[in-house]
């Protein structure tokens, strides 16, 4: 098993996830519902912290509850937890074995909240500690760097938010995400082309609003895991208020834009790069405005509600670090100082 089969694995466990999870989706949803939740309190390291963020816009979007991205150290460190009355407590993690994750979860519980863990460990300190468990079943995830792991947790909150809806033209648009994310693998070799053409950077942003701001930082991560690159995620919003200035000619822009209500201002953001800055772009979009921008574009397929396009638009970002890694003459099984569980308190 190595890093590329488990990008490719994406579609089937996802399918899978989709079919075997609905009914547990559901069941906490029912839960949710009969407590009254005003809010959720989420907590996560890492690649999950980044399904945290789409889940902070997914669940605030469709939902309408406000999520507050958890401060680990208050409980663990500090010893001066927050108030949580009213609050939904969520731990994201991929292993359930971080101690100050689980120490969330446990405060949680004292103070009398819903608890609720989304893992790919159901038996793990995290879900045996949580009043509710949302599986990922993204099966062993033996590469350091997380990719099918990553797509399944976006998968799990997507399938939550559908859960709390009640839609069914929800769950018909989730099960078409397998089919986008498939054609993305087909331009696999087209994507490992374009990499070459970055072989010798040493530093790039990556920028990404609304949905994808999520998929932004996760893009960043993989770089920096994987390529050792210096990758900084913003918002095109944030980037503005002082980053922009950094950019000069050929420094490289790397963007998420998909169709949909952040479109426009991430559009015009790319022209002005483009235009002013001369800037490097690679441009993930299925937008054609978008994509003519960019030195180097991927093109997303057509018709992805805007809810679900980080699913399948940072599959294309997992490729390309990949193969990034390898243009580079690095190992992309053994990234250098990290492992694959990292227990932090």
């Amino acid at each position: 098993m190595s890093l590329h089969s488990e990008i490719f694995e994406q579609p089937a466990r996802l399918a899978h996830l989709l079919e075997a999870g609905r009914a547990g989706a559901e069941s906490i949803a029912a839960a949710i519902a009969a407590r009254q939740v005003n809010y959720v309190f989420l907590a996560a390291r890492g690649t999950s912290d980044n399904a945290g963020r789409y889940a902070n816009y997914l669940w605030g979007a469709q939902n309408g509850l406000p999520l507050a991205l958890a401060t680990p150290s208050l409980f663990t460190y500090y010893g001066q937890p927050p108030q949580l009355k009213g609050a939904l407590v969520v731990g994201v993690s991929q292993s359930g074995k971080s101690p100050d994750i689980v120490s969330v979860i446990e405060e949680g519980r004292r103070q009398g909240c819903l608890t609720l863990a989304i893992t790919n460990a159901p038996d793990s300190p995290l879900a045996q500690n949580a009043d509710l468990v949302l599986d990922i079943q993204a099966g062993e995830e033996k590469a350091v760097a997380a990719t099918k792991t990553y797509t399944a947790e976006l998968m799990a909150v997507a399938m939550l938010s559908a859960a709390l809806r009640g839609e069914e033209a929800l769950w018909s648009d989730l099960g078409r995400v397998p089919a986008w994310v498939e054609s993305i693998l087909h331009l696999d070799a087209s994507i490992a082309r374009l990499a070459e053409r970055y072989r010798y950077m040493h530093q790039c942003v990556v920028l990404g609003r609304g949905f994808n701001y999520a998929t932004a930082f996760e893009w960043a991560l993989k770089l920096k895991e994987l390529t050792y690159l210096i990758a900084e995620p913003y918002s095109s919003a944030d980037f503005q208020h002082g980053p922009i200035a950094m950019v000069e000619g050929g420094f490289p822009v790397l963007a998420i834009a998909p169709q949909g209500k952040v479109f426009e201002s991430m559009l015009a953001m790319l022209r002005r790069l483009s235009n002013e800055h001369k800037a490097e772009l690679v441009v993930i979009s299925d937008e054609p405005g978008a994509l003519s921008l960019a030195q180097s574009p991927i093109e997303l397929p057509a018709g992805i509600p805007e809810w679900l396009t980080p699913l399948v638009a940072i599959v294309a970002g997992q490729l390309f670090a990949y193969h990034l890694t390898r243009a580079k003459g690095y190992d992309t099984e053994k990234p250098r100082s990290i492992g694959k569980i990292t227990e932090t308190h």
